[in-house]
């Protein structure tokens, strides 16, 4: 190991680190002054990457998941010959740099994901680690691995004291992801002050009893760090944490303090950290040329790991030309099989989640990496995978049935981190109400652009009997909120094959599938090509005519509420429209929403949750037939009753 060549990566680190984050008047000097020299041995001589090609697959992976730190990151990746530049770094934190304050997936060239909410990134690593295991499984041959790598993350104590991270990392523990490589930076330093006012646990035992294997060192051994990680690798049937202590802000004059976490350092401390560092105070973003000289003696040792693997890819690809066909297919996100999609005739009642249960088996079937799981709720949520595979499990990494357990934030952090590993099409469930829980994650998913699939039944105030706290009244409105992510409410069985096909085909963006526990009737269409008419976010059901008095705007079981009410509506015309996705809908064409309301139509809402969003299409508060309270405990009809929620109070309303 060429100890110069690291020892001048980390002075280059920690002198653009300063300098950038002093220039931009913004930043976290603290980590990347206190990691430098983890990052220098972790890109130089432990990950098994290419900066000519960040997107290899079989590359190890790296989270920041403390994204605090992000010039950590963006220096290291400079340096180490990834797509960012001195400039990019000068330009830390403006507008349109590839150098923003966190971290951005798909903004900056070797970055593996957005990291930035404390405890997600640890928590994606997670997912990253699980997919591996999962294309290990299904991919590798007696003769051939095409998947073996590794995944690293980088946390600090607000990681580790996040709630999510103790989900994800209990989680790893269970299935025991033996290529799970976290290092701790153990500086025992927050914003408010020392760690020891608030967070005073005995981590070791804490990752010990998660089924960790939990190592020790000095975050400035380089060499102990590399055995650190030989060590970590040799122990096959768990993830590492491998606790390294540290000194946050290193080499600053107040180093070791709270006060070198977040905020530049100003000219005089940085003059001074340069100083101790043996830098000339009067040299901004300094470069060490023993630090580009390390790593460009290994640009070839890089391109050589790459070039090894594609050359056993290509024997194994032409050895095993089926897997090769799903490989491609996978990370082109396009069906490798074929099923029959489900049928159902007009008048069966069928709880759109029964619906959804039956296309996730059709979608198994057509498309083989996709994988899935419930937290908890496999049953209630109808997810359960019956294509090949079973259920994941230590002896079973092919399965593509995932049991997360009661652990809605971490599953939908996994899920997250199994998508950006690529490879992998992940959908997980649970109750809509619980949607709250993973809420953060969904938000990063969407952020990230990853085309997570959420399958959340038990929709409305009709589950009944579990009460307010489990029936959903503000949920609907929340998810809409996100920007760039895709929410669809399916009103009876046919529009929830729709809706699967919208979510399979989604690229670029999260979907939520908003399902009824209940039983709802499939209804007839008046439109015949309404199949392709809700591509766009809604269609017509029932006509009335082409000039209707009257438009209803109903989601999901509403649509069927919305049919029994005009039965007994006299003296009006009536047009009732499915609106599976009302944002969808609103990116629209204004003709094409005159066609679908009506030119001159007095509209009406329905919807089983709160009012908010709909404003807009009524001319009048009362047009609105929402909920906008908590609901009540009770069979789910006699629940509506008591709230008024009923197709004779709406039949009521539309007379008015």
């Amino acid at each position: 190991m060429d100890t110069k060549g690291i020892a001048a990566v980390a002075k280059s680190i920690r002198s653009l680190s300063i300098d950038a984050i002093q220039k931009a008047k913004s930043g976290h000097p603290g980590l990347p002054l206190g990691c430098a020299e983890l990052a220098a041995v972790l890109y130089g001589e432990i990950l098994k990457h290419n900066p000519e090609d960040s997107k290899w697959a079989d590359r190890d992976r790296f989270v920041l998941s403390a994204g605090h730190g992000s010039m950590l990151l963006y220096s290291v990746l400079y340096l180490s010959g990834y797509k960012v530049s001195l400039e990019d770094i000068k330009k830390f934190r403006q507008i349109d740099s590839v150098c923003p304050g966190h971290p951005e997936f798909g903004w900056t060239d070797g970055v593996e994901n957005t990291s930035g909410p404390l405890g997600q990134g640890v928590a994606l690593a997670v997912g990253m680690a699980l997919a591996e295991t999962m294309m290990a499984a299904k991919y590798n041959t007696k003769t051939r691995k095409i998947v073996d790598h590794y995944t690293y993350a980088l946390v600090g104590e607000g990681c580790l004291e996040e709630g999510v991270s103790s989900e994800a990392c209990s989680f790893a523990g269970h299935n025991k992801l033996g290529k799970l490589i976290v290092f701790y930076d153990q500086n025992k330093i927050s914003i408010d002050g020392s760690t020891d006012i608030t967070f005073t646990e005995d981590i070791a035992k804490r990752y010990e009893a998660y089924g960790w294997q939990v190592l020790k060192g000095d975050m400035y051994n380089v060499k102990g760090i590399l055995k650190l990680v030989e060590k970590a690798k040799k122990c096959t049937d768990k993830p590492t944490l491998i606790m390294l202590k540290s000194v946050i802000g290193k080499y600053a004059p107040n180093q070791g303090t709270s006060a070198v976490h977040g905020e530049p350092l100003g000219d005089e401390k940085v003059a001074a950290t340069k100083k101790n560092l043996g830098l000339n105070p009067e040299e901004f973003f300094y470069v060490d040329p023993d630090a580009l000289r390390y790593f460009n003696e290994k640009k070839e040792v890089f391109e050589s790991l790459q070039k090894n693997w594609k050359e056993e890819f290509a024997a194994w690809e032409k050895e095993n030309p089926e897997l090769a066909k799903q490989w491609k297919s996978s990370f082109d996100n396009i069906a490798d099989g074929d099923s029959e999609e489900p049928t159902y005739e007009v008048g069966a009642s069928v709880a759109t989640r029964t619906a959804s249960g039956d296309m996730i088996n059709t979608m198994g079937l057509r498309y083989s990496y996709l994988v899935g799981g419930s937290a908890d709720l496999k049953g209630s949520n109808k997810s359960g995978m019956k294509c090949d595979g079973g259920t994941y499990t230590v002896k079973n990494q092919a399965g593509r049935s995932i049991e997360y357990g009661i652990r809605e934030f971490g599953m939908a952090s996994i899920a997250a981190g199994m998508s950006l590993h690529g490879g992998i099409r992940p959908f997980c469930a649970t109750y809509l109400v619980f949607s709250d829980y993973m809420r953060p994650s969904i938000r990063l998913a969407a952020l990230m652009k990853q085309p997570v699939i959420y399958d959340l039944t038990h929709d409305s105030i009709y589950l009944g009997e579990d009460g307010p706290t489990h029936q959903p009244i503000e949920q609907l409105a929340s998810l809409r909120a996100i920007p760039n992510l895709q929410v669809l409410r399916p009103g009876d069985a046919e529009e929830t094959i729709s809706a699967w096909n919208m979510a399979i085909e989604s690229k670029d963006h999260p979907v939520v599938l908003s399902l009824t526990r209940q039983n709802v009737p499939v209804y007839s269409k008046d439109d015949s090509n309404w199949k392709e008419t809700i591509k766009s976010g809604a269609y017509i059901v029932k006509n009335g005519s082409d000039n209707p008095d009257v438009t209803i705007i109903a989601t999901g079981s509403e649509v069927c509420m919305a049919l029994e009410a005009i039965e007994k509506v006299s003296g009006k015309t009536v047009r009732v429209v499915s609106m599976m996705d009302k944002n969808l809908f609103e990116q629209q064409s204004e003709e094409f929403q005159k066609k679908i309301l009506g030119e001159n139509s007095r509209v009406i809402v329905a919807e089983a949750g709160c009012s908010t969003g709909w404003e807009g299409y009524v001319s009048s508060k009362k047009d609105l037939f929402t909920i906008n309270r908590f609901g009540e405990s009770g069979p789910g009809k006699k629940v509506a009753e008591a709230l008024g929620f009923t197709a004779s109070k709406l039949s009521d309303l539309i007379n008015s």
